[in-house]
């Protein structure tokens, strides 16, 4: 990587050309495939600060200037051919391009050099995209350590299904945890296609590379497989519970580009799962398992755990024989259905759940199954070090926020009571993103401390200001 001091040119071309998002993919229609979302900083300064990549929406790797500089000009070069698999003529051909820009911001840096560079950089990120360890020494940042830089978060979760419609309940489902039920924000009326069209325009627009399509339950809107269309340029996910996922309606999410499916299912018992989403739809979201995989959809399963289902051991091993490599976990969270007696009369104590959790580790390792688990505040961190774990943190106002069904803007889509930060289309990004509320939130979810808000609002509070700690 090249060190040196910013020059002018290398400033005014950081000015200029890093202000939005660039993004390309590698490999694109063959085994392997890596999507780049580079994401710029915010430039406020005399030095502008790195920038940030992330790979096929997950990894987030810090790149210092120089690298930025570069891939932007790479990103470029690549997108001359308009996303169909190169050759390795062409790819010569933009090595050569690439480098060629690069001298009009780097004049006095050998060709040669420059070129290494560039394949570093390639090199670095099919390394990590592919699982493997990479070269180059990458010093990691938090994304604490980063807010600063932020123009915005780096995934929106558009909540495009409400949970109620004409007053009456909208969804196919009635889960006794549900975060959503029953929240005055989950109940708004909901956006038109058009409208939500303009929401992800403008979530590009303002620099964020990622949205989920959530609810409520998303499928219940007949325009989604058109939005998530409408959104190929950025890394998309799907949160349903996997009813309506007939093999047509798998492949239509598949000719819409999408990147990844995230389906929940409570228990590989049907009794208790269908006592837990509050209606015999076991049979169903079984069938959606079996037709995404068979579509070749990008799985996972997220369980929610509580006492009806703590034989989540028991869950994998019948997802491990359906052919489910990535799996989630997760505690419950505290709002709407979840608040009530019903449902907390349900929680699993750390102990509980810590115990439930070594037991799962143990299975998904030893049957090649990934395994994640996504509740801040349930268990200690260093369980996670321990187990090779990655130890799940807050990101509201930081990594992620929400879009209401009446485009309001959250801290999280279960921040769904308290009031919101502003209408994402009528009012101005910076605005709402610059807010004392939304900074605020952003501080605390800085600190890492591993704590949700929402199971500890005594100490988190969306309102107020740095110095009330």
């Amino acid at each position: 990587m090249i060190k040196m001091k910013n020059p002018k040119r290398v400033v005014n071309y950081v000015k200029n050309n890093l202000n939005e998002v660039k993004h390309t993919t590698l490999n694109p229609e063959g085994p392997g495939v890596v999507r780049i979302h580079m994401v710029p900083p915010k430039y406020d300064g005399p030095e502008p600060a790195g920038s940030v990549v992330i790979l096929n929406g997950m990894d987030i790797i810090p790149i210092n200037v120089s690298w930025a500089v570069l891939l932007s000009m790479l990103i470029d070069s690549i997108n001359e051919y308009n996303g169909r698999p190169i050759t390795e003529e062409e790819v010569v051909k933009i090595i050569e391009s690439t480098v060629i820009s690069a001298r009009s911001v780097y004049r006095f840096v050998p060709k040669y050099l420059l070129k290494k560079d560039i394949f570093r950089i390639m090199n670095t990120f099919k390394q990590i995209a592919y699982g493997e360890m990479p070269d180059e020494d990458i010093e990691y940042l938090s994304m604490g350590e980063y807010a600063d830089n932020m123009r915005a978060p780096h995934r929106m979760d558009l909540m495009v299904s409400a949970m109620t419609r004409d007053g009456n309940w909208h969804c196919n489902q009635n889960c006794l945890h549900c975060y959503a039920a029953h929240q005055p924000q989950a109940e708004e009326k909901e956006l038109s296609t058009d409208e939500w069209k303009q929401i992800i325009d403008k979530c590009r627009k303002v620099c964020i590379p990622q949205v989920t399509f959530t609810g409520g339950e998303p499928t219940m809107r007949e325009d989604l497989p058109e939005l998530i269309n409408h959104a190929k340029w950025f890394v998309t996910r799907l949160n349903t519970n996997g009813i309506k996922l007939t093999k047509e309606y798998c492949k239509q999410l598949l000719d819409a580009s999408l990147d990844s499916l995230q389906i929940t299912f409570y228990s590989h018992d049907e009794k208790i799962h269908n006592e837990l989403v509050g209606a015999p739809m076991y049979s169903k979201t079984l069938d959606g398992i079996k037709n995404a995989l068979e579509a070749g959809l990008n799985l996972s399963i997220n369980t929610p755990l509580c006492t009806h289902n703590k034989d989540y051991t028991e869950t994998l091993k019948f997802l491990h024989e359906l052919g489910v490599t990535y799996v989630t976990c997760s505690g419950l969270i505290t709002t709407g259905n979840a608040a009530l007696p019903e449902s907390e009369n349900l929680q699993l104590s750390k102990e509980e759940i810590t115990t439930i959790l070594k037991d799962a580790v143990d299975y998904a390792y030893a049957n090649e199954m990934e395994l994640s688990f996504t509740s801040p505040g349930w268990i200690d961190e260093e369980f996670f070090e321990k187990n090779g774990l990655a130890t799940p943190t807050c990101g509201a106002c930081l990594s992620n926020m929400a879009i209401t069904p009446g485009g309001n803007v959250v801290p999280c889509q279960s921040w769904l009571t308290d009031g919101n930060l502003g209408n994402f289309l009528d009012e101005d990004w910076e605005k709402i993103w610059y807010s004392g509320k939304c900074e605020n939130r952003r501080y605390y979810s800085g600190m890492m401390t591993g704590l949700c808000p929402l199971r500890a609002t005594s100490e988190m509070q969306i309102g107020g200001t740095h110095d009330e700690k």
